[in-house]
């Protein structure tokens, strides 16, 4: 008879475990908190403007790809992508921008013509981030952080020197540009990681190549249309999906999870796979004894930001954005700072805007427009409506002012979401929007480890533990807990 698997969380982490154990021969079940699976990237409709709550850049294709080809299946059996170009817009000022192209020949052209000269340093740049990309993410992702042992191949021992993981990613990126336009459109990629520019290993400019050469994609439909996509999979290999189940509490017996039980009943297993917020599982649900960090190492972590976000219907067209337009017309590094080094709701900050209206039509009423705002924050700040509504304004002054129009009188839908929702909806440690910061100090074994060592069928997937955040790596987090559960039951 199959081992029953219970994995708690159907966000990306949860489902791609899910569907994967399920390929291993495991019965599965996925008890899921919330009534809409997909975690962060659930999505909700109001009045004819569709929204996606969380995250919306599709880059890094292969994974994706490389996912649903694990199961003999093929992105394009679940939605169709659009390649974005421009790629995205870059705010500097009132009427001051740049729109990064599509494609990386496009893009030598542009450097070249901001930067006399800079043209072939980012060709070769991009060769460099090549090879990261490879090694990175096709050896050095798909590893559990177990053991060190891990580390042993060739390959990689080989490029530790050139994968530049002792040089911060603020001095690579200086070594090559002198513009600061072309120096922060290099850094951007990386302000979600966790860490300053100053701060990350130079080994992260592989997201440039994700960015320029990888390209950035659209889902028709929205990113919840990926959801959908890997929900449907894991239903035809016989997942069953339980939403509206909070788990509130756990039998452990001799060192082994027996029962999970939620508010609506309780679920036997032989293995536990959490690809929920690890912190809420280990510090709220398991017993003192079986838990294998203290409160103290939490408070330690160094987390990737938290959001302010908003998500507004605009009764008009806005002119002036693309799909994607960052607003970095104030100081990169300050905002940096107030984030990771010195946590503060920032004095100056940048953000971002989304319009998928842009590109999808039916995001939006006919001649309408659905808008997103994003703000980077520190995480575990205090929240209040106050806050919001006072960084709404900022957002929009500069929004009004850089594209010159009016927007807020156009507003007819509006609705704040940060921190404190964050926990609300998902037990979000500290309030985290994108889970553990990718520092050196985190890398690999020194994450939380995705096997508990005192719980003997416990697993972990996600944000929090291996490899780290973002979507793709969520995606890869869930097969390699996956891979590792079937390791450990045939020994």
């Amino acid at each position: 008879m199959a081992q029953k698997a219970i994995v708690v969380g159907a966000g990306f982490a949860g489902l791609s475990a899910a569907s994967s154990l399920a390929q291993l021969g495991f019965q599965v079940t996925i008890l899921e908190k919330n009534t809409q699976a997909g975690g962060r990237a659930r999505a909700f409709q109001t009045e004819g403007y569709h929204f996606d709550m969380g995250p919306s850049w599709y880059w890094m294709p292969d994974v994706f790809e490389a996912y649903f080809q694990k199961f003999g299946k093929r992105v394009e059996d679940y939605y169709t992508l659009d390649r974005l170009d421009p790629s995205y817009r870059v705010y500097f000022g009132a009427n001051d921008y740049v729109d990064l192209p599509a494609g990386t020949e496009a893009v030598i052209e542009l450097f070249e013509k901001i930067e006399p000269g800079s043209g072939a340093k980012l060709r070769q740049f991009m060769k460099d981030s090549a090879y990261k990309y490879e090694v990175g993410i096709n050896d050095l992702v798909y590893k559990p952080g177990r053991s060190l042992m891990e580390f042993a191949d060739w390959r990689i021992a080989k490029g530790l020197m050139e994968l530049d993981l002792l040089k911060s990613m603020r001095k690579y990126v200086h070594a090559h540009f002198k513009n600061p336009r072309l120096q922060q459109l290099m850094e951007f990629p990386i302000l979600f990681l966790g860490a300053t520019p100053q701060n990350t290993p130079a080994l992260y400019s592989l997201m440039n190549y994700a960015d320029i050469d990888g390209g950035t994609w659209f889902p028709r439909g929205g990113m919840h249309e990926i959801v959908k996509a890997m929900v449907s999979l894991a239903e035809e290999l016989g997942v069953e999906i339980k939403l509206g189940h909070e788990v509130q509490s756990l039998k452990v017996d001799n060192a082994n999870i027996t029962e999970l039980h939620t508010d609506k009943g309780v679920f036997k297993a032989d293995i536990v796979l959490n690809a929920a917020d690890y912190h809420h599982f280990e510090q709220a649900l398991l017993p003192k004894a079986y838990r294998q960090y203290s409160p103290e190492y939490w408070d330690k972590r160094a987390m990737a930001p938290s959001s302010l976000l908003y998500y507004l219907g605009v009764d008009k067209k806005v002119e002036g954005i693309l799909h994607h337009t960052l607003f970095f017309d104030e100081d990169f590094d300050q905002h940096a700072k107030e984030i990771y080094t010195d946590p503060q709701w920032p004095s100056k900050p940048l953000f971002y805007v989304s319009a998928t209206s842009k590109t999808d039509a039916a995001a939006a009423p006919e001649g309408k427009e659905n808008v997103f705002l994003l703000m980077p924050l520190a995480p575990g700040l205090e929240d209040s409506e106050d806050e919001r509504e006072k960084y709404y304004h900022i957002m929009m002054d500069r929004l009004e002012a850089h594209t010159g129009q009016e927007i807020r009188s156009h507003v007819n839908f509006k609705k704040s979401y940060a921190m404190q929702d964050f926990v609300d909806d998902y037990h979000a440690f500290k309030g985290n929007a994108y889970g553990l910061a990718n520092t050196l100090k985190q890398t690999a074994i020194l994450k939380p480890a995705l096997k508990s060592k005192k719980v003997a069928n416990l697993y972990y997937a996600g944000q929090l533990t291996t490899p780290g955040p973002g979507v793709p790596p969520s995606i890869i987090s869930g097969m390699v807990a996956a891979k590792e559960i079937a390791k450990d039951t045939k020994k």
